[in-house]
């Protein structure tokens, strides 16, 4: 197949820091890329060519000064070429048009979340009407798909659940003599750490974590947090960082790791939390801190609790609002370690097994195939009846 994967016009592909839709799209797109032709549109950037080539990907960029012209130049980009399928992630409004301009196509709208399928990004009647034009709608989880449903109930038989992945040859477990020069590069000091990846913003529950810590340490002396990530709003790390002073809980705040460095930022722990507060369509950040071998406590929210079982291959926290749920769980994985190791190997174990992106592409071809056939034997039947 000639697969067409169109990016949203706010991140280059392949991103250069952040930007877990592009760092989705590029990894699925290099496992397609293996057995099909695969073309991916995305916005201009200073850093990359204008078109670059790596086997059967090809990356096409274009300008992007307002989402209006990005569009048009991804119109004026497909014109004259012949694609299997287009995909379009997490733009319903560029799926839409797409399809309009291109009704022999079929167009899929790929939803990593539910930013943009509602207030105050969209109405749900408009955004209704515009998922009638697509072709297919596919959902990162099953917690997606139910919350799409939910609010679309009309556009339930378009929809399907292709679960993500990650690179399970570059997140892995590490040896004892790696996470200390590990350490020794990012200067992190001895000691229990725990780790944050991830924005910096409200709703990921950032607040809590550190007071989960706080708690956590009249338990269990020298525990130790490591916070990744980039702030949205101006002042918001400033007050991170003032919490953690104020508690006295020994914070390193690490900043905005380029995605192909952020392997080793879980080397340098000993548990990774998700404290998410707000809907998490699927969480990457936890199946990368699963395939890097980290035991995970996570928050029992969205599409979380599709990837991590409880006492199986993590610790899920059902009462994720309040602190001292997470200070309970973190000081359990610092004290018993030998059940926190058996934890952490199982996590290992499941990413392989079940969320490589080796896995999602291979569904997400196995899918497209399948409605191609669908779509071809309709034709034929009705050629036939013609």
């Amino acid at each position: 197949m000639h697969l067409l994967i169109i990016a949203p016009e706010q991140i280059p592909v392949p991103p250069l820091k952040g930007g877990s839709v592009e760092i989705c799209i590029y990894a699925i797109a290099r496992q397609l890329a293996k057995q099909h032709h695969v073309t991916i549109i995305s916005r201009q950037h200073r850093a990359y060519t204008n078109t670059t080539r790596r086997g059967s990907l090809k990356i096409v960029r274009v300008r992007a000064k307002s989402s209006k012209q990005y569009l048009k130049e991804v119109m004026k980009a497909m014109k004259g070429e012949k694609f299997d399928w287009v995909q379009v992630d997490n733009r319903p409004v560029f799926a839409a048009a797409i399809k309009r301009q291109f009704p022999h196509s079929p167009v899929s709208l790929f939803l990593h979340s539910l930013t943009f399928v509602k207030p105050p990004y969209i109405s749900i009647s408009k955004c209704s009407a515009l998922l009638g034009k697509v072709d297919w709608i596919v959902a990162n989880s099953a917690s997606l798909e139910q919350e799409l449903i939910r609010l679309f109930p009309k556009r339930r038989a378009k929809l399907h659940r292709i679960y993500l992945g990650t690179d399970i040859k570059r997140f892995k477990p590490i040896s004892a003599a790696m996470k200390q020069r590990l350490r020794h590069k990012y200067r992190v000091g001895r000691g229990f750490h725990i780790l944050y990846v991830g924005r910096l913003i409200k709703r990921k529950g950032i607040t809590h974590l550190i007071k989960a810590v706080h708690l956590a340490r009249k338990k269990v002396a020298g525990l130790k947090l490591l916070i990744a990530g980039g702030e949205q709003t101006e002042g918001y790390k400033a007050s991170l960082q003032r919490k953690a002073r104020r508690l006295r809980v020994p914070t390193k705040f690490l900043g905005n790791i380029a995605h192909r460095h952020i392997h080793e930022v879980y080397g340098l722990a000993n548990c990774f939390v998700c404290p998410s507060q707000g809907h998490e369509a699927f969480g990457l950040v936890n199946v990368e801190a699963m395939a890097s071998g980290l035991p995970v406590i996570a928050s029992a929210n969205g599409g979380i609790k599709e990837i991590i079982q409880h006492g199986h291959n993590g610790v899920l926290i059902r009462d994720f609002r309040n602190p001292r749920a997470f200070a309970k769980g973190i000081a359990a994985i610092a004290k018993r370690r030998k059940w926190a190791g058996g934890i952490a190997k199982q996590a290992r174990d499941d990413a392989v097994k079940q969320f490589s992106w080796q896995a999602t592409s291979q569904s997400l071809a196995d899918f497209y195939r399948l409605k191609q056939e669908e779509r071809h034997e309709k034709n034929v039947k009705e050629t036939d009846q013609g």
